[in-house]
């Protein structure tokens, strides 16, 4: 049987990666990410700023939120190279170009990029053919989740060296999951070698979320619901907290809004600034 010949990745992907290329090209500098890679990879149609959900003003919060947040963790990767540490996993990896635009930086580390396999064919396919390349130490880790593929195993067989600490992002992904498959993947990554740090975002339950966002992430969410990718998980700091430290973590951290927007929003002429209700946890092993 032939294979299924898939034309876009993951819709949700798509929209990360064109809300991180408008933050470039309406929003003023300083940007807090300079991406429009994704973009390249998606080509989508001309006037793809018209739809609803790339309306410049409507969407600020989000698209703040998303450079916030790939900025944060990117910064941490450098911390962490500059230390020596070697590995670097993107949990859910999307079209993220961490390795085409921080070459610099991705030249100290091997990158391991886990995703589906079909939006990893995808992305493979397009970096070819923008002339992109895949770099010697970029390493796609395809995991069949649905399938019950482990996605240690596919690591490890992929050339991770579970002796060595890694940084492991996970961004977008834990309000997916549910409460236990949550707990899982932290003690699997607690698990790794001493050294290694985690940075997840996590969603805050709706009513920790600022009074006057609430009705538009009640619209998220529905709209999530609809498209049978509802959000399962949402937690308060101490509860995310408390679960890492449960799963094995030697320290865990939060890391809010308020301390994205103090690194990287302060001082903007234009007021951009994060939307309320997605935050961090930081946490080593």
């Amino acid at each position: 049987m032939a294979k299924t010949q898939i034309s876009v990745p993951d819709s949700t992907a798509v929209r990360v990666a064109l809300w991180r290329a408008l933050h470039v090209q309406v929003d003023p500098p300083p940007h807090v990410l300079e991406d429009e890679i994704g973009l390249q990879l998606i080509a989508p149609p001309e006037g793809w700023r018209n739809r609803p959900d790339m309306n410049p003003q409507g969407t600020r919060g989000y698209r703040a939120s998303i450079v916030g947040r790939a900025r944060f963790i990117e910064d941490l990767v450098l911390e962490h190279a500059n230390r020596g540490l070697s590995q670097y996993v993107i949990l859910g990896a999307g079209l993220d170009t961490f390795g085409q635009r921080r070459p610099e930086v991705a030249e100290k580390l091997r990158v391991y990029e886990v995703d589906q396999p079909a939006t990893q064919e995808w992305k493979r396919r397009r970096l070819m053919e923008l002339g992109l390349g895949i770099a010697d130490n970029l390493r796609f880790v395809p995991v069949d989740f649905e399938a019950g593929e482990s996605w240690r195993d596919k690591l490890t067989a992929s050339g991770f060296d579970a002796s060595k600490p890694a940084v492991i992002a996970s961004t977008g992904v834990s309000m997916y999951l549910t409460m236990d498959a949550n707990r899982a993947k932290l003690r699997e990554i607690a698990a790794l070698a001493t050294g290694s740090t985690l940075a997840m975002s996590f969603l805050l339950p709706l009513d920790l979320v600022d009074p006057e966002e609430r009705t538009q992430h009640e619209m998220v969410y529905e709209r999530a619901k609809a498209a049978g990718t509802p959000f399962l998980s949402f937690f308060r700091p101490s509860e995310i907290v408390a679960l890492a430290i449960e799963a094995g973590f030697r320290e865990a951290k939060h890391v809010s809004r308020a301390d994205i927007i103090q690194r990287y929003f302060t001082g903007r002429t234009d007021g951009l600034q994060p939307s309320s209700g997605e935050e961090f946890l930081v946490a080593s092993t």
